[in-house]
């Protein structure tokens, strides 16, 4: 999935910025600025000359010192850092307070993201991801992530925490475009929250907002969030359009977002959410006046849930963090010779992969997901109790004769 989804920032380039421009720009975050070096300036300017205006950067392959090192569908677990936000939702009486905790939940996820000039890999056709989450009152969360599309690039994902009724699915089909001095990355796909505790309600569906990297041919380069991301639910028809509003360029405020949240029913105005997504959000009711922090950062931010991940040496080839390990290391250590030739060796594979499947007229068929009415979903029946449910998700997850992908492995 070549894409700049998740690229955060970087300033002018090391020996053209005078004193005291290597500061993060007037009102964003210090966290979403980087150095880079000579070297590293002089790779960033020859790729940006191979761009044209308009350009669809799903083929473009990007340096190694510009990753995140963790695959895309390990990064799409930011979003499950703090589910227990909607823990319990299913026991409030008013629909609204349910609406409010899945809002959130959803909200909270933003504020995790890597330091500096940073994307996750690009996973690969068949490439999985699974964890399972611990909480604090002893009960789990589970989590699988498969990349079940290469051309146009689909990440599907399944979260559940049967002992917390709580069950997300989804898929991302990020595309993005060179515009000039920024890309932009629109964000297909949505999340599907489901309460089990209330199945009448139905799934909450929120959609993305789109992504841009401003100022990489002059400036400093800043990530933004921007446009609309749509958060609803048709059983009980609340709704809330969250607008996240980039900066103007003389003027406004980094990382503003709000947005209202409507009753479809009866056409009314509940709510108002205001804020900034990297620090603090704030729900004012209409009708009552009264206020509520959604999310703050600096007292919540740190309270995320732990993740358990198999070791590498227990993991299957294709699995992400064993088949992208040389990759890893090679970044960890700064070696960016190593890094690139690790990248390669995975990427040549998977077209090796691709040039066997095309001669031998080979379908690929995803191990963990399946398309129903054009929407990926995981390939498993749940039973009724929570306690069955986990001894079938484990088992799902990680059989205990586990079962070798016909994905390519990388040695």
């Amino acid at each position: 999935m070549s894409s700049l989804l998740n690229i955060i920032s970087s300033p002018r380039r090391r020996g053209t910025s005078s004193a005291g421009e290597d500061r993060a720009l007037e009102g964003s975050d210090a966290s979403e600025t980087s150095i880079l070096d000579e070297d590293e300036g002089s790779i960033i300017l020859s790729l940006i000359s191979q761009l044209r205006i308009g350009m669809d950067l799903s083929k473009v392959t990007f340096p190694t010192f510009v990753l995140e090192p963790k695959s895309m569908l390990e990064r799409i677990t930011n979003f499950m850092s703090h589910p227990d936000l909607i823990f319990g939702a299913e026991n409030e009486v008013n629909p609204e307070d349910r609406f409010l905790r899945v809002l959130r939940y959803y909200m909270s996820g933003w504020h995790n993201k890597p330091r500096g000039v940073k994307k996750p890999y690009n996973p690969v056709l068949g490439e999985f991801f699974r964890c399972r989450f611990e909480y604090k009152d002893g009960s789990s969360g589970f989590y699988i992530a498969e990349q079940v599309s290469h051309h146009p690039p689909i990440s599907a994902y399944f979260y559940i925490s049967p002992a917390n009724k709580v069950k997300i699915t989804g898929e991302l089909r990020p595309k993005s475009r060179f515009l000039g001095n920024s890309v932009s990355t629109v964000m297909e796909g949505e999340n599907r929250i489901t309460l089990m505790g209330k199945p009448e309600d139905g799934d909450y569906v929120i959609s993305m907002p789109n992504m841009y990297a401003r100022g990489i041919l002059f400036g400093k380069m800043v990530f933004e969030l921007g446009d609309t991301s749509t958060a609803r639910n048709e059983k009980t028809g609340l709704s809330c359009d969250l607008i996240f509003k980039t900066k103007g360029m003389f003027s406004g405020t980094y990382n503003v977002v709000g947005g209202r949240v409507r009753n479809n029913i009866n056409g009314s105005e509940i709510g108002e959410v205001t804020g900034t997504w990297s620090h603090s959000m704030q729900y004012k009711a209409i009708q009552s006046g009264r206020q509520q922090v959604l999310f703050d950062v600096e007292t919540e931010g740190k309270n995320m849930a732990i993740m358990h991940v198999q070791p590498e040496s227990e993991q299957e080839p294709n699995e992400s963090r064993r088949l992208w390990s040389k990759l890893t290391d090679a970044i960890v250590a700064k070696d960016m010779e190593a890094a690139t030739e690790a990248k390669a060796s995975v990427e040549d594979a998977q077209r090796e992969f691709a040039k066997r499947r095309e001669e031998t007229g080979e379908k690929f068929i995803p191990r963990f997901f399946e398309q129903r009415h054009g929407l990926w979903v995981a390939k498993i029946s749940l039973p009724s109790s929570a306690e069955e449910q986990i001894k079938s998700v484990e088992s799902w997850l990680w059989p205990s004769v586990p079962q070798l992908s016909s994905a390519p492995s990388i040695s």
